[in-house]
């Protein structure tokens, strides 16, 4: 009797990636399809097509299935055995786009299972190169949007974000007033994580909240489709999208076709996909309180939440764990790649010299507090260099470990100021009954790295109190310049 198992599968910016575990969650099998190397036929860059506006961003659909036709056949080779998969599920690039042609959901559910899934599809989408995350074209779309429903903040207030040009509403915006003809021709719009859902399904899968919440378009609250947003960018677009489901949703049996071509049980389920970002917070385990930061190009920082409070700043994404809660996430434009500068001026090259001269200052840096934002900053909306010494006075250079210690201590002040301002509150302790908790309990225990220094709530306290106000002093705005100095 084969062993259960269980697959996911990321359907990411640069690759597809599939991993399959136990019932002990213990992996078993793990593989991947990049695109550039791996399909050179559609000639992307880091999977993805850079228009030449420099602005519109966009990626093949059927790169994609062709993807999921390429691995599934690698895995077949190498003897994969696909009747002991339970259930599969999976995550998208999130915003990113898919138009369905008039008559695609007949082809989707009879495809033939002598051919590849690519081959059945190829005449199946309105639009062959879909918009995505990194697309940022849709300005004149996103001011609409926000004047049509009162502006930016009741957008936020609304949906969990103001206007933001990858957003799908606005790219869906931009579509239907460049190339009306085309939305006219399209009978369902589905995300990224949709879409791949839709492909095994064998019919047009629900967006969930959770991934539907990056869209500029749902009711994060009662989680419907917000009726002014929608008017707002197309006609007759709801019918178009569909019902959104909650992320953990059951959406049924896999389509046959799998089952024919590699041997899928007939009973495989398959569970609603959604976005990278919520992915990311259930696969971490977030329980309410907790915090996640990714210190990568750009900083992303994300928790589970009760009681948000939208701001122009950052996201509200309804929770795709439990479909009460919500998740935030703030985004840091200028993360490693300052860091790293910093390092170069400051540190010869070295972390290592970078750690020492950190560990040579005390907590608190004496009150001098550093803003460094070598490109525009998303949150908050500022650029360049800016020291003040602990009476507040703007000072034109630290000594080299107080740079550091500046710019670390910076970095993480704002991570925590800008989560407060969208309802995080510190140190609070739930026990939660979520029924994920059960699911991972198997799983390894995170391991405890680090704890707070001793005496550090008494040093930063007043230290984010008056970070917060000089933040306001170095922000961008009409009758500020913005120049690094």
């Amino acid at each position: 009797m084969a062993v259960p198992c269980y697959l996911g599968w990321d359907f990411s910016t640069q690759q597809l990636k599939v991993i399959a575990i136990d019932e002990q969650l213990r992996v078993i099998y793990e593989d991947n399809v990049h695109f550039d190397k791996d399909l050179p036929e559609f000639k992307t860059q880091g999977g993805v097509y850079i228009h030449s506006d420099r602005l519109t961003i966009t990626s093949p659909v059927l790169m994609w299935v062709k993807a999921l036709d390429l691995i599934l056949e690698k895995m077949k080779s190498s003897g994969f055995n696909f009747s002991q998969v339970r259930a599969l599920s999976g995550a998208g690039q999130q915003h990113g786009s898919v138009y369905w042609k008039k008559g695609s959901v007949q082809i989707l559910k009879n495809a033939s299972s002598k051919l590849p899934l690519h081959q059945s599809l190829k005449a199946c989408f309105s639009v062959s190169n879909s918009p995505i995350w990194m697309d940022s074209s849709t300005a004149s779309q996103c001011s609409a949007l926000e004047k049509a429903v009162g502006g930016a903040q009741h957008l936020a207030s609304i949906t969990g974000s103001r206007a933001y040009e990858r957003f799908t509403g606005n790219q869906i915006a931009k579509i239907y007033s460049q190339n009306p003809e085309v939305y006219m021709e399209t009978e369902r719009i589905s995300l990224v994580s949709s879409f791949a859902a839709s492909l095994f399904l064998g019919a047009y899968a629900p967006i969930d909240y959770s991934d539907g919440s990056g869209m500029n378009l749902l009711q994060i609250w009662k989680k419907v489709w917000s009726v002014s947003c929608l008017d707002a960018c197309a006609p007759g677009l709801e019918e178009k999208l569909g019902c959104p489901v909650p992320s953990h949703s059951v959406l049924g049996p896999i389509s046959p076709y799998y089952s024919q071509r590699y041997g899928f049980s007939p009973d495989c389920k398959i569970v609603a996909f959604t976005g990278d970002n919520p992915a990311s917070l259930a696969g971490m385990r977030l329980q309410e309180g907790d915090i996640a930061i990714s210190l990568g190009t750009s900083d992303t920082l994300f928790l589970w939440i009760q009681e948000p409070t939208p701001a122009l700043e950052g996201h509200i994404l309804c929770n795709p764990v439990d479909s009460q809660t919500y998740m935030a996430l703030l985004c840091f434009k200028n993360g490693s790649l300052m860091r790293e500068r910093i390092r170069d001026d400051c540190a010869s090259g070295s972390w290592d010299e970078f750690s020492k001269a950190l560990s040579s200052t005390v907590a608190g840096n004496n009150g001098n507090l550093g803003f460094y934002f070598d490109v525009m900053e998303i949150t908050p909306e500022a650029v360049g260099i800016h020291r003040f010494n602990g009476d507040n006075q703007k000072v034109s250079d630290f000594p080299k470990e107080v740079e550091i210690r500046a710019l670390i201590e910076g970095q993480f002040m704002a991570k925590r100021i800008h989560a407060e301002k969208l309802g995080y509150k510190v140190s609070l302790v739930a026990e939660m009954n979520v029924s994920l908790a059960d699911v991972v309990k198997l799983a390894p225990e995170p391991k405890l790295a680090v704890t707070p220094t001793a005496g550090a709530e008494e040093i930063y306290c007043p230290l984010l109190k008056r970070y917060a106000e000089l933040e306001q002093k170095v922000v961008c705005n009409p009758a500020s310049s913005c120049l690094a100095k």
